[in-house]
């Protein structure tokens, strides 16, 4: 088994780990290598490549890392948030154009919602307009899907939302930004029984960890721009006809918490094969809502999703121990951007301290570790160990993988 090293090892934090992937630089971003769940990669005019990273936590907002030499990675800009109880988190990229979610800590502060950069000149973000989603019973958003220079597919609060509990306060909002200038909102959807004078029943709980009905990630490809993927955490895997912008339909529910533990983060399809990838959110130290896990499941009928498989990860008696978190969190998904990797085979995810793993899916009943690369525990990690927290491959097949609190930039090559 190709695990058995990283298995042995595992209980040392200290100790790198790699198979099938080689470290082609490191870059720890001036000292602030907290990198949220936003990454994505800009063409510029010049023929640069600009890595854009969303920081996870205050103080800083967003940097800007060219990685044209990948061995040799310069950060370009690096911007600051206006406070302390904001965070940005996720960003996207089309050609010159960034969207990026501001997420507040508690209700009611501001910003909240998200914003629009003209990026042309990477050195100097210029910002082009806001989006407010702050509110008395608002957070703002916590993560952007923008592929289409036309629609941002948002994660978020609204100032005239107001959840029965507070823990569902995020939902889907269609933002229409064909002019940039001037954003606004071109649909939404809930899940039913959230909203505060909602006809249907308010829905049950998950028993020990509740995290909340509220969207993660709201993914739409141009393969189908008439159905949105979501992952709505305590509220599973939804489908939504978006064919009609204005009034998002449900197809599909696929709801396994409980008996499992929740947070529902991404929904991926694999359109060729009629097969999508669910990955639920790891959010407790020490193992203590494990398991977290990465399915592949089957969706040739997409109202109906069945699930065959999970991605097999080392033993969590180990692991679970390591330090921070361990389980399943990000995967690169496919975006359609010009420089970003596509796959249907081989899939590359984040696990926290179980750091960064490729799969090959080829044959999906028998998905099989194909890569994987854990870094020693940074300097001042606050749990001892690395959280390796997003990754985005770019079209070459290199790796771009980034620390939740502070071990910055690692960009990786792979040998699969």
């Amino acid at each position: 088994m190709n695990d058995k090293l990283s298995m042995k090892k595992g209980a040392d934090p200290s100790e790198m780990l790699a198979w099938n992937m080689k470290l082609i630089s490191h870059h720890e971003l001036a000292g602030f290598g907290g990198v949220g769940e936003g990454i994505n990669m800009q063409l510029t005019k010049d023929g640069r490549r600009i890595l854009w990273l969303a920081h996870e936590s205050a103080p800083k907002n967003f940097t800007g890392v060219d990685v044209t030499d990948v061995k040799n990675p310069k950060v370009v800009v690096q911007t600051d948030l206006p406070h302390a109880k904001v965070r940005s988190n996720s960003l996207d990229v089309v050609g010159d154009l960034m969207a990026v979610a501001y997420q507040t800590k508690d209700w009611g502060l501001k910003p909240a919602g998200m914003d629009l950069f003209d990026i042309s000149n990477p050195e100097e973000p210029k910002l082009i307009s806001h989006f407010d989603a702050s509110g008395p019973h608002s957070r703002g958003a916590h993560c952007v899907w923008f592929v289409d220079g036309e629609y941002v597919h948002l994660s978020s609060g609204a100032p005239d939302f107001e959840p029965i509990d507070p823990k569902d306060d995020q939902f889907y909002r269609i933002i229409d930004v064909r002019n940039p200038s001037k954003p606004k909102e071109a649909g939404r959807w809930w899940y039913p029984g959230t909203r505060k004078g909602d006809s249907a029943p308010p829905p049950p709980r998950q028993p020990k960890f509740d995290a909340g009905y509220r969207t993660h990630n709201t993914n739409v490809y141009p393969q189908r721009p008439d159905r949105a993927y979501l992952g709505y955490i305590d509220g599973g895997a939804i489908i939504l006809d978006i064919s009609d912008k204005a009034n998002p339909r449900m197809l599909t529910n696929f709801q396994y918490s409980p008996p499992f533990n929740g947070f529902t983060h991404t929904l991926m399809p694999l359109f060729e094969r009629g097969l999508a990838i669910i990955t639920d959110e790891c959010v407790k130290d020490n193992g203590e809502d494990w398991p977290k896990l990465t399915w592949i499941v089957n969706a040739q009928d997409e109202r109906n999703l069945v699930p065959i498989a999970t991605m097999p990860l080392p033993d969590p008696e180990i692991w679970c121990k390591r330090g921070g978190r361990f389980g399943s969190h990000n995967m690169h998904e496919n975006y359609p951007g010009p420089c970003s990797f596509r796959s249907e085979n081989l899939i590359v995810a984040t696990f926290f301290n179980g750091g960064l793993r490729a799969y090959d899916i080829s044959n999906p009943y028998q998905p099989r570790e194909a890569a994987y690369f854990v870094p020693g525990a940074p300097k001042l990690a606050p749990s001892g160990a690395i959280q390796i927290n997003d990754v985005w491959v770019d079209e070459r097949g290199i790796v771009y993988a980034v620390d939740r609190f502070a071990g910055g930039l690692y960009i990786l090559e792979m040998n699969v």
